[in-house]
């Protein structure tokens, strides 16, 4: 089966074409939102894609959505396909096992980033400078070491080919208000920590991970979007973790690790080689077998 890199529906309409995501609108209430196969890495979309990893992050976060409810409501209206409009049901071969129906919302422009153990540019700025998102650290920190408490560390939202900016939290408020803001920290963080203590009895760490939060017409928050996703998300083994040096994970370092291997200037896409594309969903399907107890050899 070849992979989906991209729909194509007309009676729905398209609203957006994201780094993994097409968005359409169903109705004045509610989205489709629509995994394809595509997959991202240093804000590039490759040239192919990774057959069933769409309906593998589908339910990902359909499992999360479920298990972080009582937290925080989400937009999540419906993932049965057989509940679906009709408009959406006769592009069936499209889209059924990668697609959510979902509330249509004012969505926050603030990519909501909590980090439990410094890794990746955290560990870069902090190397650099002692801190983290310009927040001040203990010093003699080890790269993948726990943090003392997960930190919130908010980056604005980019358009498709530019970067994501991490900001200091303090500058969140001037963007989305004080009140969303707080919300978003200290709901961020209890997201993060309940998901992080189940995934840890499951075997994996979950080093750090990206939530985006919505609002309705009466202003009441929701959760959005993916959530904690290898995509979305740095995924470790829990039993081979070692402080002071960089982990394997689950994710889509595998692909950033062989992107870097071979000098990718980060300009554009390239066509991955099959080897890659198989290991990078071998470590996707390990992650959900962990967490959810499924096997992915359904999809």
């Amino acid at each position: 089966m070849a992979a989906v890199v991209t729909t194509t529906c007309p009676d729905l309409e398209l609203i957006a074409r994201g780094k993994v995501r097409d968005l359409y609108r169903v109705d004045a209430n509610s989205l489709l939102f629509v995994a394809t196969d595509r997959i991202s890495a240093y804000d590039v979309i490759m040239n192919n894609g990774i057959t069933n990893k769409g309906k593998l992050l589908t339910e990902i976060s359909i499992f999360w959505f479920s298990f972080l409810k009582d937290v925080l409501p989400n937009h999540l209206i419906t993932a049965n396909f057989e509940e679906m409009p009709a408009k959406v049901q006769q592009y069936r071969n499209q889209l059924e096992g990668r697609s959510m129906l979902v509330k249509s919302l004012r969505v926050l422009p603030i990519e909501s980033i909590v980090r439990g153990y410094i890794t990746g540019s955290a560990w870069s700025e902090y190397k650099k400078k002692g801190t983290v998102c310009d927040i001040a650290l203990p010093e003699g920190m080890q790269e993948s070491q726990a943090f003392p408490e997960p930190l919130w560390t908010p980056s604005t939202k980019a358009e498709i080919g530019d970067h994501d900016e991490n900001i200091h939290p303090s500058k969140a408020a001037g963007i989305i208000g004080e009140k969303h803001a707080a919300d978003m920290a200290r709901i961020s963080i209890e997201l993060y920590t309940k998901a992080r203590d189940y995934a840890l009895q499951r075997g994996i760490i979950i080093a750090d991970t990206k939530f985006e939060f919505g609002v309705d017409e009466n202003d009441t928050l929701y959760l959005i979007d993916e959530v904690l996703t290898p995509d979305s998300s740095r995924f470790w083994p829990a039993a081979t973790y070692k402080i002071g040096t960089g982990q394997d994970s689950f994710d889509k370092q595998y692909l950033r690790n062989y992107l870097d291997s071979i000098g990718f200037d980060r300009s554009a896409g390239i066509t991955l080689p099959e080897d890659v594309i198989v290991n990078t969903m071998a470590k996707y399907q390990e992650a959900y077998k962990l967490l959810t107890g499924k096997d992915a050899t359904h999809l």
